[in-house]
């Protein structure tokens, strides 16, 4: 996956933001989290699709056909950088919602759900 520059700014949304729309059971929503399954392993949230970036070419080329290009689509990672790059590729591959989950798990472990551990 190469990180390409955008005109338009990531467009974010905030760990406690996160938690509202899960505690809502939105079930419009796909949830993609792009860490290694070590991480996943010791720290997880449920309802996460697990899209590793170093396994991208297993799962690239069914992108489009596992998810709805038009759906509000969050994207979780350690702390914002990895999901970052997913959410510029994701929107260069046709999605038109894609939000990346500023802090990442990390953020979420701090301010929302300290059962969830820090690694």
């Amino acid at each position: 996956m190469t990180s390409k520059s955008f005109d338009q700014p990531l467009t974010q949304i905030s760990v406690q933001e996160l938690a509202q729309r899960l505690a809502d059971h939105d079930s419009t929503l796909q949830l993609i989290d792009v860490r290694e399954p070590q991480e996943v392993a010791i720290a997880k949230i449920d309802g996460f699709a697990n899209l590793p970036l170093s396994e991208y070419e297993q799962w690239s080329g069914q992108i489009s056909h596992r998810f709805d290009t038009n759906a509000e689509t969050l994207v979780l990672c350690h702390h914002g950088i990895r999901s970052a790059q997913m959410c510029q590729w994701l929107e260069s591959q046709g999605f038109t919602n894609v939000k990346n989950i500023t802090g990442g798990i990390a953020a979420y472990s701090t301010l929302v759900d300290s059962s969830i551990p820090q690694y």
